[in-house]
Order: structure tokens, then C-alpha cells, then sequence
């Protein structure tokens, strides 16, 4: 199978792009400008057998030979699509009807990334695949909004008209795990639906509720800065995804509150930035380690729990701990070979099964 998947160096295309890589049957050809996407999401798959890369607009003819096509190539942060507004909007429109021309001349199997941003600001709660939206067709959005409308309207027109293309659209945007939406995409693309089908999570909060979980997970020390709103931004936006749910089998499965670690683990991979561990954190990893070459049994675990607990405390103190970390892992693990077999009774979360509790003394 030939993919092609314009947008592919963006973050959900490179994601998806690592998707289908995964198997051994797919060619993937990954067409982008590079204007938000970026050469370094794709760098393990530069050289692949399988795995082709394109600069290219898509305002422009292209001409591969592809049994299926991913078309995500538009800029879709508002700091972005609203510096060259007319290059969004002829992104969304000349971009999209030259996928649909090569989708036609190659019988190739088209799906749409679509966005939330066509409900508008909506005066629907959720919002369901028939509703039309409330969108101000001026507006300072409005290249995004519009233009993703009219590139709805292209892909049913071609439909319609050609008979060609079965796969139109799929609403994207929401607050969505990337491996959820990943899953849906490819989902939508290897069934029989036309479409349009909410792809997206219905969890709602708001974006205080977002920041401050963010703070809670990420990094408790940074603030929260709060700025002022952008013109025509939605009240409101939640997606009803029966359909997906029944026509497709799908639905989210990753929280916020599962995703947002793991997102931060990717870009720190991506950005080369280390995460900074807490010496008590240093300390539980080693002791670890050293249980799983057994060096130490389960008994001792539980005593260097406590220690460790002790050592976090000393941490929060005021004025912090004089101790580098390898100074009191050695103190403490030194000490767990002085202690009697039996953890002390204050030993956190530790449950013995009976055949590892010691030997009584003789």
C-alpha cells in the first residue's frame, strides 16, 4: 500500500506517520512545506526503504502515483495561520483540490483533516456532525474556519459529482491523545464511511482547569500567566462522537490526566531537555535497581522506603538538604544491612506475601 500523507512532518502527521510505518506492507510518502512542520519529527525514518520525504506545498501540483491519502498540510495554530491569512485560506482550498484532483486521476482513497473550528462558536453543546456551526465568515479566524468549511464542501462536491473519493472528512482539534486520533484516522480510512465523523475526546474543561493540570502534573513552579482572549474564539466546544463510536468502534481511551506525562516525556525526547529527578527520586531508582539484581530481598526494599520517605522530607525542609544525592543513597543504603531483618512498622505501602517474611530467630 502507497500512503501518502501531505502535512506529514507536523505533530499528528508525523505520529501517524509512525503508525503506518509500523507495517512492513506500507510505502509512506510524506509531502510538506515545512512552514510548521519540522524535518526532526520524521529524522527515524529519513533513509527508510519504505519512507519517502517531499518538500512541497500543496498549492501546488503534485504528481505520485498512491492508493491512499492523508491530507493534513494546513497551518492549524491560530499564531500561525493568522500571519499570512490568504496563504491559510489558499492552503485549505487550492491545497485541497489538488489532493482531490490526484485523488481522482489515481483512484486513490482521500480522507480530510478537518477541524472543530466549523461549529464556530457554537449555540449547539455538544456538537454533532449535522450541525452547521455559527461562524463569523470575517473575522480575524475566519481564513481557518472558512477556509476548512470550503474544503468540506470540495470533498462532497467531488463525491457527489465524481463518485471517486469515499472518505470526505473528519472533525480534528479537540483535546485528543494523539494515539487516540492516530487510531481514529486510520479507522476512518480503511472503513466504507463517507463522513463527516467526530474524531476527538468529549472530555470538557476549562482552559484554567487545563492550565492548572498542567501546572499540577508538569511542573508545580510555574505560573500561570493569564493574557487576553483572541476575537471570535469559542465559548464552547465538545464533540458528540456516537458516530464513531458506532460506525467505527471508536473512542478515546487516554485521559488528560494519563496523556499530559506522556506528552511531556515526548517533547523532552524531542528537545533533548532532561527532566530533572529529585534526589529522593534518584535514591528509589537505584534501590530499585539493586532489588532487581538482587542485591538486596523485598524486607530491606521496604526499610529503604522509609529512609527514602525521610530523605524526601529532609528535601522539603527549609533550606533544603546539605546531602548530594550519592551521599545519601550511600548513607542509606548502607544502613539497611545494619538493620534487623524485619522492616520497622511504619514501613509505607509494602504488602509481604507470607513466604518473604524472614525466618523467626532461633
Amino acid at each position: 500500500m502507497r500512503i501518502l500523507v501531505s502535512g506529514g512532518a507536523g505533530f499528528i502527521g508525523s505520529h501517524l506517520v509512525d503508525k503506518l510505518m509500523e507495517n512492513e506492507k506500507n510505502e509512506v510518502i510524506v509531502v510538506d512545506n515545512f512552514f510548521t512542520g519540522s524535518k526532526d519529527n520524521l529524522r527515524k525514518w529519513i533513509g527508510h526503504p519504505r519512507f519517502e520525504l517531499i518538500r512541497h506545498d500543496v498549492t501546488e501540483t503534485l504528481l505520485v502515483e498512491v492508493d491512499q491519502i492523508y491530507h493534513l498540510a494546513c497551518p492549524a495554530s491560530p499564531i500561525f495561520y493568522k500571519y499570512n491569512p490568504v496563504k491559510t485560506i489558499k492552503t485549505n482550498v487550492i491545497g485541497t483540490l489538488n489532493m482531490l484532483g490526484l485523488a481522482k486521476r489515481v483512484g486513490a482513497r482521500i480522507l480530510l483533516t478537518s477541524t472543530s473550528e466549523v461549529y464556530g462558536d457554537p449555540l449547539q453543546h455538544p456538537q454533532t456532525e449535522e450541525y452547521w456551526g455559527n461562524v463569523n465568515p470575517i473575522g480575524v479566524r475566519s481564513c481557518y474556519d472558512e477556509g476548512k468549511r470550503v474544503a468540506e464542501t470540495l470533498m462532497f462536491d467531488y463525491h457527489r459529482q465524481h463518485g471517486l473519493v469515499q472518505a470526505p472528512g473528519t472533525q480534528t482539534r479537540s483535546f485528543c491523545y494523539v494515539s487516540d486520533m492516530v487510531d481514529g484516522l486510520i479507522r476512518l480510512m480503511q472503513g466504507e464511511n463517507t463522513g463527516p465523523i467526530n474524531i476527538g475526546n468529549p472530555g470538557e474543561f476549562t482552559m484554567m482547569e487545563l492550565a492548572e493540570t498542567v501546572k499540577e502534573l508538569i511542573n508545580p513552579e510555574v505560573p500561570i500567566k493569564v493574557v487576553e482572549n483572541t476575537p471570535d474564539d469559542p465559548r464552547q466546544r465538545k464533540p458528540d462522537i456516537t458516530k464513531a463510536k458506532e460506525l467505527l468502534g471508536w473512542e478515546p481511551t487516554v485521559t488528560l490526566r494519563q496523556g499530559l506525562p506522556m506528552m511531556e516525556d515526548d517533547f523532552r525526547q524531542r528537545l533533548a531537555v532532561p527532566k530533572k529527578q529529585s534526589k529522593s527520586s534518584i535514591f528509589e531508582i537505584e534501590i530499585i535497581e539493586k532489588y532487581r539484581d538482587g542485591t538486596i530481598d523485598k524486607v530491606e526494599v521496604a526499610y529503604a522506603c522509609t529512609q527514602g520517605a525521610r530523605v524526601e522530607e529532609d528535601e522539603n525542609a527549609d533550606g533544603g538538604s546539605n546531602k548530594d544525592a550519592t551521599e545519601v543513597y550511600e548513607a542509606n543504603s548502607s544502613s539497611l544491612f545494619d538493620q534487623p531483618d524485619s522492616p520497622p512498622s511504619d514501613a509505607p505501602g509494602l504488602s509481604l506475601p507470607p513466604d518473604s517474611a524472614p525466618d523467626p530467630a532461633p
